[in-house]
Order: structure tokens, then C-alpha cells, then sequence
């Protein structure tokens, strides 16, 4: 009988629902009920489960779409955003009453830096020419830290949950490259269709190629990562393949370049160069280029091949500084991202400003055909000279400190845990490392695309660090897998 009585209510509350639902959509031309089972089923793993939303808000994010208000300076991504906001939320008030976190993570270099950058972004706000846009701004960085850096390093306390994180992205966004290839396909794979084919996913190829190039030396790893069967190593070439294609279709040169200087890295590290090398190397080559930047930018000057669709002459098209529109921009971008921080030094014009107070300082002679005094067409397209301008001189230090400590917990990592965390810290700092040299001319950790792997993946190095490098536990497992 009770049985029998709940299957009732089933039925009952189905017809209810259907009753409703074809009221609201007939008589008041309302559609939005047909969402509340899911609703109900989102909100009840918020309740007893809240890693499952965490993933489930990775696999949404490449599908997300971006909803702006210029003249606000607000938007917003749909679905992940308010997901992410409730995450926080959530999150907040469970510490606030339990009063519990891991110690280890809480005290973490990586979170240490962390710290720091959130408390500067706020001091900033409060300096800010724009207080409502930083606002917006640094509750935008907060609701990607505290889902994907602070939580997610708690989830992928067990390993399967890393795996999971890395494959539900993937997958998510080889669905956003099907569609492009099919959008791209009927305009002849033609090199300026390339640009914006990914939209609405991603609002550019510049966007849509930073976050293939992360995750290229991930699909890499799983291709030879331990204990993969046979099958799920041929799944896994398929999706390599299809990466490799997206990622030439993108006609994306920064992510282009941001692969070469991974695999670079993946070199020195398999000849086993100390870290303080890299970044001695990487303190010399720009301390060549301050030195002799003269000289180099005429060289560059010389080269007159713009972007094109033909490959050989679109890479040739990277230095060409005197006629591609692309390279010009960023230049321009650049030079008045270094003029702002002239005019405010310490603390800048506030996070997230860049992009409605840059116009008047550019110069005429550095516009370029796709130049605006708009605010409409991105930021300062530098992960280093945005905040700069933004945050001041502290606020750069603080970003290049973050990205120093990161890769350093990844290649610390590397050296301690058994082979199968060397190949998840190894790939996941080269994903990493791809995002920091796309850096230096574009920059995306104000939208989700980019910042949930940006976050996701320093988490996976810190759980990995905090977790799994246990000496004694590392030579268990390797008595085991061997």
C-alpha cells in the first residue's frame, strides 16, 4: 500500500506540474516552470553534495553564454555565474558556523598569494575611478576562487575527482568545437570567419585559443598516463586529434606560441634544469629586450605579412608590428595600459577599469583601424600590464609572485610524488605555464572560461602537493603499481 501511495503522488504531482506548466505557457506565454525540476534537483545537490555542483558547473562553463551591459560595465555568464554565487554562499556560511578548513590548504603558499591578491584588489576598489565595476569586478574573482581554488582542492583530495574536473571540461568543450568546425566550414575555413565562428561560447578565437592551448598538454598527458586501458587511449587520440585541428582553425598565434614555450619547458624539466634556471633565463631574455628594444622593434618593423589564412604566412605574421591591425592593437593597448600607470603608480585606476578609461590615452599616431573609444572591445590584452594599470606597481608584483609560487608548487610536486602525481602535476603546470605565456598578450581571468581552468588547475597542484606527495605513502604506491 505505500507502494501504491507514492506512486500516486508521483502521477499526481507530475499532472500538476503539466497542468501548470501548459497554463503558464498557453494563457501567459511564460516558459521558465519547465526548468523547476531541475532547479529542485540543482538545489538539492547544493544540500547533501556540493562537489557534484562544483563539476558541474566545469562541464557548463565552455557552453556558457555572456550576457554584458556595457554601459554598466556589468555582465554576467549564464548558467555559471549565480551557480558559482550560490557555491560561495554556501561555502561562506558552512565556515562561518563550522568554523573549519584545512589547515594545510588555508596556510599554503599558493593561498598566502592568494590572499594578498584579494586584498589588494579590494584596497584598490576603494581607490577605484569606478568603485561598482572593481565591485563587480572582485565579487567576479571571488566566486572563481572560492569554487575552483579553495573547494576544489578539498574534492580532488581524491584523485578520481582530478580526472573527473579535467575530462568534464574537455568534453564540454569539444562540443563547443564541433559546432565552430560545422560554423566554420560555410565560410570555407576562411581565416577572418575564424575570428568569431566560436561565438556565442567564447566570445573570440583569442578566448576559445587560450583555453584549447591549456588543456593540449592535458589531453597529451592522459595519452600516456598510468593505467589507462587501451580503448579509453584511443578515445583519448581522437580528442587529441580534434584539439589539434581546432587549434590550427583558431588561427590563434598567441596560442600557438603559448604551446611552443610549454613544450619548451616540458624539455628543461625533462633534462632536469633547476626552477631558479627558468627564471633566471626568463629575467635575461627581457632584460635583452629592455636592453637592445630599440634595435629588436626595427628589425620586427621590417616584416609586412599580415594575418593570413595560409599558415606559413600567418605564423610569419607573430612579429609583424608595422601593418597587422592585430599586433598594432595590442601594442596601442599596451602603450596606454604603461601611461595610466604613470599617472597613478601605487594603487591604479581600480580592477576591472581598464577597458572604460584607457580612450584618452592613446595617441593618434598608435590607433589602428580596429582601435575604439568605446569600451567595447576588451581590456588591456596583458595579464601583467592590465593590472599594472589597474592595481598599480603592487598589484603586477602580486600576479607575477602568484604565477611564480604556482609553477613552483608544480615542479616541487613533480620531484616527490610517484609517477602517477608526476603526470598529473607535470601536465597540469604545463597547462598552466601556456595560460602565463598567453599572458603577456591577452588576458581572460575576468571570465569564466578561463578562470575555472586557471583556478582548477592550481588547486589540482595544491591538493596534489598538500595530499599525495607523502614519502612514505609515495613509496607504497609505487611498490604497488610497479
Amino acid at each position: 500500500m505505500a507502494d501504491k501511495a507514492k506512486i500516486i503522488w508521483v502521477y499526481a504531482v507530475t499532472a500538476l506540474f503539466l497542468v501548470i506548466n501548459f497554463y503558464l505557457v498557453l494563457e501567459k506565454d511564460f516558459y521558465w516552470f519547465f526548468i523547476l525540476p531541475l532547479f529542485l534537483i540543482v538545489l538539492y545537490y547544493y544540500l547533501i553534495s556540493l562537489d557534484k555542483i562544483v563539476l558541474f558547473i566545469t562541464f557548463l562553463t565552455p557552453l556558457a553564454v555572456n550576457i554584458s551591459d556595457l554601459e554598466m560595465g556589468l555582465g554576467i555568464s549564464l548558467p555559471t555565474e549565480p551557480l558559482m554565487l550560490g557555491v560561495v554562499l554556501l561555502f561562506s556560511a558552512n565556515l562561518i558556523l563550522n568554523k573549519k578548513y584545512d589547515k594545510r590548504v588555508a596556510t599554503h603558499p599558493v593561498s598566502y598569494i592568494i590572499y594578498a591578491n584579494l586584498l589588494w584588489m579590494l584596497l584598490t576598489t576603494f581607490t577605484s575611478d569606478l568603485p561598482i565595476v572593481s565591485l563587480k569586478y572582485l565579487i567576479s574573482r571571488v566566486w572563481f576562487v572560492v569554487p575552483f581554488y579553495f573547494i576544489a582542492v578539498l574534492i580532488f583530495k581524491d584523485l578520481s575527482n582530478v580526472k573527473k574536473f579535467f575530462w568534464l571540461y574537455i568534453s564540454s568543450l569539444v562540443i563547443v568545437i564541433l559546432y565552430t568546425l560545422i560554423q566554420h566550414s560555410k565560410f570555407g575555413f576562411e581565416e577572418e570567419a575564424g575570428h568569431w565562428v566560436m561565438s556565442p561560447f567564447y566570445n573570440d578565437h583569442t578566448a576559445y585559443g587560450a583555453a584549447l592551448a591549456m588543456y593540449f598538454p592535458v589531453i597529451v598527458g592522459f595519452l600516456f598516463y598510468p593505467g589507462v586501458s587501451k580503448p579509453l587511449k584511443t578515445l583519448n587520440f581522437v580528442v587529441l586529434l580534434i584539439f589539434i585541428v581546432a587549434i590550427v582553425l583558431s588561427y590563434g598565434r598567441a596560442a600557438w606560441i603559448s604551446i611552443i614555450i610549454a613544450f619548451a619547458v616540458f624539455i628543461m624539466v625533462m633534462l632536469r634544469i633547476k626552477f631558479y634556471w627558468l627564471v633566471i633565463t626568463g629575467m635575461v631574455f627581457i632584460g635583452i629586450f629592455f636592453t637592445f628594444q630599440h634595435q629588436i622593434l626595427d628589425s620586427l618593423e621590417k616584416n609586412k605579412q599580415d594575418s593570413s589564412a595560409n599558415f606559413v604566412e600567418h605564423v610569419q605574421s607573430i612579429t609583424n608590428i608595422s601593418s597587422d591591425a592585430s599586433n598594432l592593437e595590442r601594442i596601442n593597448r599596451w602603450q596606454a595600459a604603461l601611461r595610466m600607470f604613470n599617472d597613478r603608480p601605487v594603487f591604479g585606476w581600480g580592477p576591472g577599469t581598464y577597458q572604460f578609461v584607457y580612450a584618452p590615452y592613446q595617441r593618434s599616431k598608435e590607433k589602428t583601424i580596429i582601435s575604439t573609444n568605446l569600451g567595447d572591445r576588451g581590456n588591456a590584452h596583458s595579464e601583467y600590464l592590465g593590472p599594472l594599470s589597474e592595481m598599480g606597481l603592487i598589484g603586477m608584483f602580486i600576479v607575477l609572485i602568484m604565477f611564480s609560487v604556482i609553477i613552483y608548487t608544480g615542479l616541487k610536486v613533480y620531484t616527490r610524488g610517484n609517477r602517477k602525481v608526476k603526470f598529473l602535476s607535470l601536465m597540469t603546470t604545463l597547462g598552466l605555464i601556456t595560460y602565463m605565456a598567453h599572458g603577456f598578450l591577452n588576458n581572460f581571468l575576468d571570465t569564466d572560461k578561463l578562470s575555472v581552468p586557471f583556478w582548477g588547475f592550481t588547486a589540482v597542484l595544491v591538493a596534489l602537493d598538500v595530499y599525495h606527495t607523502d614519502k612514505k605513502e609515495n613509496k607504497i604506491s609505487e611498490v604497488t603499481e610497479e
